[in-house]
């Protein structure tokens, strides 16, 4: 046998070795089945899985009733929020407004003699007449409406009686024969009664 089937079978015998010594440390290792969770083991954990969901079902309902009374209360709160806006600026508006009113009286007192403005130079009365129809509209643009019951029958809740006129005609029997001053109202409410002066038949 030459030298190199020498080396050859001393490499082969090496290799063998160090196979049996890793086979050999392969015995320590032990593996673990995988056990199963039955009969008693298993009801016990899916009984108590069961109570954890329904605990987290529960819990769950409770923050959404929660979220959804907050989220009610705030709309609530909100809507409140708004009107009460919507009622500072309605009464801002009425306060304005009726400090407007003596300046509609003064246009309408002026114009109100019929003889004595017709005197007056025409440029000048149709301007004044321009500006008082203009600041009408603008006021009424705004929510107010004049209360000029002429000829209607008195409503004390409206209107305002200054005088009691006596008369045979029965048809102005608890009517308003004279306006002596224009109401106003704002939306439904009267901001000032009309004075007025009412007819009454005399015994």
């Amino acid at each position: 046998m030459n030298d190199d089937n020498l080396k050859k079978d001393g490499e082969i015998e090496s290799l063998t070795s160090s196979l049996e010594a890793a086979l050999e440390e392969t015995d320590d290792i032990v593996f673990e089945e995988n056990i199963e969770v039955t009969g008693a083991d298993f009801q016990k954990k899916y009984t108590a899985l069961k109570t954890k969901v329904k605990e987290l079902e529960a819990k769950a309902s409770e923050y959404l009733n929660g979220w959804q009374r907050d989220k009610a209360d705030f709309l609530n709160l909100r809507k409140k929020d708004e009107e009460m806006k919507k009622g500072i600026v309605s009464l801002a508006k009425e306060d304005l407004i009726s400090e407007l009113i003596p300046v509609l009286d003064s246009f309408e007192s002026a114009m109100k003699n019929k003889e004595a403005w017709e005197k007056v130079d025409s440029n000048w009365r149709v301007g004044v007449e321009y500006i008082a129809s203009q600041m009408n509209q603008t006021l009424e643009n705004n929510g107010l409406k004049k209360v000029y019951p002429l000829g209607q029958p008195f409503d004390h809740t409206r209107d305002e009686a200054i005088e009691m006129l006596a008369t045979e005609d029965k048809s102005k029997d608890g009517v308003v024969v004279e306006v002596v001053q224009t109401g106003y109202m704002m939306g439904d409410r009267v901001i000032r009664p009309p004075k007025v002066k009412v007819g009454t038949i005399t015994p």
